[in-house]
């Protein structure tokens, strides 16, 4: 194998940055749908690398996402054994500047890169399919072109965008002819019949072609791109873009900034079983049904019911006489709705973002760096809280001044400082906290350690805690 030939390999980039409420309440702020395990044990976002992680083809990946999930990013990788460039942005600015920085810190890594800009929420279900239409792609990327995929319609889907692919390149390669927007119905049914292919918005280029078609657009924001990469902080294994800089390109999507005003737009036709998983509905179309069409994720019971989808992580879900619901029931939030209206449920997070936004935003069981905490029960003046820490995990050290707590330890051995005593407690093993203690927990064994905490005072909130020394940064 030649050595420029090695140099062609693709470097994917994972788009990692949203925060979709479509499948709420399974997806919220701070765990999006990207990070859920809605097909299997593995999440979309792990599929994705895996989908990409064949060395002879793909080079180490590139994963671009805000400073909220970087942890969980981490977390994810470390569990499928993948290593990556984890780029953090300061602000979102939709996927233009995104894209734009992504393909500026790969053309540092190499000069003649070529990526493959990927979201990190879609599923594809034909991972061969899929594989041998960027083979096909990396032709016509090489020569120049972004090339977009294209799916092969199932149906008249009103969700998508859709592309008119024009004269042949190479291969299966076509020139675009035209984007189109999302369409009625009636403009679905005829784009179908045209030949047009869906616009799945994920891409292939040259970095320097996707720089100097933007440029001409948008000359200002790429340089800002460019100088956020250059000037980027590195910690704890993070790429952090230069935040003024960043802020200052303008927010748009790649689709405006480039992909509707360049000549050198390239479409592969594709048909691998991808969906952008855009509702409860497209959950329920990609799962595993019984002979009525009922899909469950969790414990579910069906009687006298058809084609209704049930997920639940708590509560046992039976339903009698119903046919096409939706039921998502988690530990502090329940949703029934239609199979259909995918734009009903925008609406409704809408509204509970305004009634209730804690429920869109966060879910009980919260993520930390170092293991997770989940509330089991609050009172006026008492909270009482599970909480994992991973092998060798330690929390901040830290004091608060309106609660004391109680830690025991049900599985695992946990090392606990308070103020000037160090001490490992054991399963069945307690310890107190006093009000205003210096203390600090952390799991120097092996094993997951769990633990019940018990919290009682005047105050309990989070903000309640002062951070005196972190491993994380936080404070």
């Amino acid at each position: 194998m030649s050595s420029s030939h090695v140099s062609q390999k693709i470097i994917p980039l994972i788009m990692c940055g949203g925060a979709g409420t479509r499948l709420w309440p399974a997806s919220r702020e701070v765990r999006p749908k990207q990070f859920l395990p809605l097909f299997g044990t593995r999440s979309i976002f792990q599929d994705t690398l895996l989908r990409v992680s064949d060395g002879a083809l793909f080079d180490r990946p590139i994963v671009i996402t805000n400073a909220s999930y970087r942890f969980m990013v981490l977390e994810q990788l470390a569990e499928i054994g993948i290593e990556a460039d984890v780029i953090l942005e300061p602000i979102r600015r939709d996927s233009g500047p995104a894209i734009a920085a992504g393909a500026a810190f790969a053309q540092n890594r190499a000069s003649d890169a070529i990526v493959l800009a990927l979201a990190a929420d879609h599923v594809v279900q034909d991972k061969v399919a899929f594989v041998a239409a960027c083979r096909e792609g990396l032709t016509a990327a090489s020569a120049g072109r972004i090339v977009t995929f294209g799916v092969k319609p199932e149906r008249p889907a009103t969700e998508y965008g859709y592309i008119s692919p024009g004269e042949v390149i190479s291969g299966e390669v076509h020139a675009v002819a035209r984007f189109v927007e999302k369409p009625d119905a009636v403009k679905a049914a005829d784009y179908v019949n045209s030949g047009y292919l869906w616009n799945s918005g994920n891409f292939m280029f040259p970095a320097t072609v996707l720089l100097d078609e933007y440029r001409k657009v948008d000359a200002a924001s790429v340089e800002a791109v460019a100088n956020a990469v250059n000037n980027a902080g590195r910690d704890l294994g993070f790429v952090t873009l230069e935040p003024e800089a960043f802020g200052a390109a303008k927010a748009i999507s790649i689709d405006y900034a480039v992909m509707e005003k360049t000549s050198r737009a390239a479409v592969v036709p594709v048909s691998c079983g991808w969906s952008d998983v855009g509702s409860w509905h497209a959950v329920w179309e990609l799962s595993d049904k019984d002979a009525q069409g009922n899909a469950a994720d969790g414990a579910a019971v069906f009687e006298n019911s058809r084609n209704c989808n049930v997920t639940t992580d708590s509560a046992l879900v039976a339903l009698e006489g119903v046919d096409d619901l939706v039921v998502v029931a988690t530990a502090d939030a329940v949703l029934v709705s239609r199979q259909k209206d995918a734009n009903g449920l925008k609406r409704l997070v809408t509204k509970l973002k305004a009634v209730a936004p804690k429920v869109t935003e966060e879910h009980l069981k919260v993520h930390r760096p170092w293991g997770s905490y989940q509330s089991v029960d609050n009172g006026e003046r008492h909270q009482v809280k599970r909480i994992v820490v991973k092998p060798g995990g330690r929390l901040s050290l830290q004091k608060h001044h309106h609660r004391a707590e109680h830690w025991i330890v049900v599985r695992g051995a946990a090392r606990v400082t308070v103020n000037e005593t160090v001490k490992t407690v054991h399963e069945n093993e307690s310890i107190y906290i006093p009000m205003g203690a210096v203390h600090r927990m952390e799991n120097p064994g092996k094993i997951m350690l769990e633990l019940i905490e018990v919290q009682t005072g005047s105050y309990l909130g989070e903000d309640d805690i002062i951070r005196i020394e972190d491993d994380y940064q936080r404070s």
